[in-house]
């Protein structure tokens, strides 16, 4: 017994030295702080980089990503206002499962990307699940949109972040008109929209759709983030990009199940893109409001094709991406009209 107790503690004495004062325990170190930050479970990673560390990795993510959004976009309107793919398209979608050393998920290519629309939530002061917008809505499929505000993680998932845009219009803007915000949008010829740009600029720009995350990660088919390490950690992830050929494409990919799919770095994501043509993208929600539903066919009900990382199944969200055969024929309330912002409780339910 003794024996078993003096090994044990010279066993952690060795790898509290490697964890703590090598290169290679470090990098890991940091990419569990990294995986903690993107969880409910935020502060935990002080345990392991320390407060003061923590916060300032937080605040110097939040700046890199907004500086990623800033490059200008150099593709042309001659380039996307082609056809949207260079082959005629035989289904609105396709589907191709991926994976990687700890993640599984699928890619999702949208071969018209002008059928996509956000639709948001249809009651005042709760979100709404993917599954419950594509049946009410007779969509083809949905994908989880933009961020919202979220005490705790716990969120009604009603009050957006940044900018909601659908046909056109403005449903919300948490800032001024000319107050910049990361979006992810599509205007009316099929391009994607990423970066940080201002309401009034989308509006002159003939965006259609929009949401607001961040970080872009490729920009002019170049990726962004250099190594893993700039990857944010392993998580669920929603990604978006837009091909060579036009074609928009998801990434949903699973995580925090251990035997299923641990989850991807957004450094990860991005070599999946950039493997793919992909020559624009940007990150979504991710973590536990990460979804991708098919819709039902002959009245059977939508069905969720990932495994959601909630034990609770999918999230109350104020946004997701639809694709529907016609959508200037769906109706989409504006639910935050009229509404006083700053008497919006996202933690009441």
């Amino acid at each position: 017994m003794l024996y078993a107790v003096s090994f044990f503690v010279f066993f952690m004495i060795l790898f509290s030295i490697w964890f703590f004062l090598t290169p290679w325990g470090s990098n890991l170190r940091y990419l569990m702080a990294d995986t903690l930050i993107t969880t409910q479970h935020r502060d935990w990673a002080k345990y392991l980089i320390g407060s003061e560390e923590l916060q300032k990795r937080v605040d110097d993510y939040w700046k890199k990503f907004e500086d990623m959004g800033n490059e200008p976009d150099q593709r042309t309107s001659a380039v996307t206002a082609a056809a949207p793919v260079a082959k005629k398209p035989t289904a609105p979608y396709e589907v191709e499962p991926i994976e990687g050393k700890n993640f599984k998920g699928h890619l999702i290519y949208i071969n018209d990307p002008t059928k996509l629309k956000v639709i948001v939530t249809n009651k005042v002061g709760k979100g709404e699940k993917v599954t419950s917008m594509v049946e009410r809505t007779g969509a083809l499929l949905g994908v989880n949109g933009g961020g919202f505000v979220d005490p705790n993680w716990e969120g009604n998932g009603f009050q957006p972040e940044g900018i909601v845009m659908s046909g056109g219009k403005v449903y919300y803007n948490d800032s001024g008109k000319n107050s910049k915000r990361n979006i992810i949008g599509i205007d009316r010829t099929g391009k994607l929209i990423a970066g940080n740009y201002s309401e009034n600029e989308l509006v002159g720009m003939g965006v259609q759709e929009a949401v607001s995350f961040s970080p872009r990660f490729i920009v002019n088919g170049q990726g962004q983030l250099k190594s893993a390490a700039e990857g944010w950690g392993i998580a669920p992830r929603t990604c978006i990009g837009q091909t060579k050929d036009g074609r928009i494409v998801f990434a949903v990919i699973d995580g925090r199940q251990p035997g299923h799919s641990i989850g991807a770095t957004l450094y990860d994501i991005q070599q999946i893109f950039l493997a793919k043509d992909v020559v624009i993208a940007a990150n979504l929600d991710g973590g536990s409001s990460t979804v991708f539903v098919k819709g039902g066919v002959n009245d059977a009900k939508p069905e969720i094709v990932n495994k959601p990382s909630s034990e609770y199944g999918e999230r109350y969200l104020p946004t997701a991406w639809l694709l529907f055969d016609n959508p200037n024929a769906v109706f989409n309330k504006n639910i935050w009209e009229g509404l006083d912002k700053s008497k919006i409780d996202p933690s009441k339910w």
